[in-house]
């Protein structure tokens, strides 16, 4: 897939038990959406 964005600043590495990341890959597969994405709006609605 090419990028249609350019490159971001920055990378987050994160650890997840296997049974968090299997349940992220299912939202993201169930919504035709990245982790990426679905993490990016995960964090937009958080309250600062």
């Amino acid at each position: 897939m090419a990028r249609t964005k350019p490159p971001s600043d920055k990378v987050l590495t994160i650890r997840l038990p296997l049974n968090e990341l299997e349940r992220l890959e299912q939202y993201c597969i169930q919504r035709g959406k990245t982790k990426t994405d679905v993490l990016r709006e995960m964090i937009r609605k958080l309250r600062v």
